[in-house]
């Protein structure tokens, strides 16, 4: 019976390996490096069990030091370098969506400033809130398109580079770095949507109290 085990990291492809059940007296544990693999279930007292297992071991061979690894363990060093590299991205991740937000809503808060009397001037014309957010809105938009425009193609590189290095590994989709936009796009809303609507709901007698 054939049986494929990924017994490797998913960046090595599925190589055969052949697995043997042999008498414990046999002269094969001695002649060739092999290893033993035990089941442990779970809630067990694992020294106990470990100083067990080593004198079993010392009974049959007293010349090679007794050394032993869990699986999880073995598993877990094979992606310590991806886990490391995810964390790196999260933390700068939030730390660029952070700086972000805050310089637009700087620019934002300059540009409605700027703009008071303007806006002062439309609600006395008769513009209503939903249009002069959106006069601000749409201009924050595109320059948010622009940057998706340029940064995803850069991040389907980079992701594919990254996936090659798996033989095993997902296709990406045209909508994952999409994605990443479409949630870029309603930060920018969110964070222009604030500020304007509070600009938008000002007094116009109060800008307009100089002219």
């Amino acid at each position: 019976m054939e049986i494929t085990i990924n017994f490797q990291s998913l960046k090595e492809k599925i190589s055969p390996m052949g697995l043997f059940v042999t008498k414990d007296t046999s002269v094969i544990w001695t002649e060739i490096n092999g290893s033993l693999l035990a089941k442990v279930n779970t809630h067990v007292n694992l020294p106990v069990l470990v100083n067990r297992i080593k004198a079993i071991y010392e009974n049959y061979d007293q010349t090679t030091a007794f050394s032993y690894t869990f699986m999880d363990d073995a598993f877990e060093e094979m992606y310590r370098a991806e886990e490391r590299l995810s964390q790196i991205f999260y933390v700068f991740i939030i730390i660029t969506i952070g700086i972000a937000a805050l310089g637009l809503f700087g620019l934002v808060t300059f540009m409605t400033s700027q703009r008071m009397k303007e806006i002062g001037i439309r609600k006395v014309l008769g513009a209503s809130v939903s249009q002069i957010v959106t006069m601000f809105a749409k201009d924050f938009v595109k320059l948010v398109l622009l940057a998706c425009f340029i940064s995803c193609p850069i991040a389907w590189i980079f992701m594919q580079k990254w996936l090659d290095s798996f033989a095993y590994r997902i296709h990406l989709e045209w909508w994952m770095p999409l994605g990443g936009g479409f949630v870029a796009i309603l930060i920018a809303l969110g964070t222009v949507g604030f500020q304007s609507i509070r600009a938008a709901e000002a007094n116009p007698v109060e800008s307009l109290r100089s002219e």
